[in-house]
């Protein structure tokens, strides 16, 4: 099979993954439906390669919000940022061989992108965001809401994500490799 089909039928499986648990893990709250699709971008960039986990990171937020799913559109390229540095971050550190084998790597990247992507997200939307728009004076609440959702639990999800991947990604990459694709 050509390498570019390969790669656009890759991201598009984990376009529609993404989709889809947004749209079904939506009742269950930010932590199961954040940390799932921290999951997805994590694995995206990881089995894919960077331009597929980039691709999926920053299409999410746009299809997130165009679905009801995430937040209001001006914080959508603050969450293009994030999701892109998470992606980032476990590809230039989940790949790396020269740390001490693979669960070292694994573990620093989580630990990196997580800080990083909930750093990012927390400033974007808290300093800049909210005080572009205004929403702090115009709606108080709203503005609180997003404060709170961009804030620690960003931390947390990003984490249970990686969490999770460190724990699939050798299964996936060895399924992948016995595939011979």
């Amino acid at each position: 099979m050509d390498k570019r089909v390969l790669w656009i039928t890759r991201t598009a499986v984990f376009l529609a993954l993404l989709i889809v648990a947004q749209l079904v893990t939506k009742p269950l709250g930010q932590f199961v439906t954040g940390s799932i699709v921290n999951l997805i971008l994590i694995v995206s960039v990881m089995t894919c390669g960077l331009l597929s986990g980039l691709a999926v990171a920053l299409i999410s937020p746009i299809l997130a919000t165009l679905f009801g799913v995430g937040p209001i559109w001006a914080i959508v390229p603050v969450m293009m940022v994030g999701n892109a540095s998470l992606v980032i971050i476990w590809h230039l550190i989940g790949n790396n061989k020269v740390l001490a084998g693979k669960d070292v790597a694994g573990i620093c990247a989580l630990i990196v992108a997580a800080v990083i992507k909930y750093a990012l997200l927390f400033l974007g939307v808290t300093r800049v965001v909210l005080p572009l728009i205004g929403l702090a004076d115009s709606n108080p609440a709203k503005a609180a809401l997003l404060t709170t959702m961009f804030s620690l639990p960003q931390l947390a999800t990003a984490t249970i994500g990686g969490a999770f991947a460190i724990a699939i990604l050798p299964i996936l990459k060895k399924a992948i490799r016995n595939s011979g694709t």
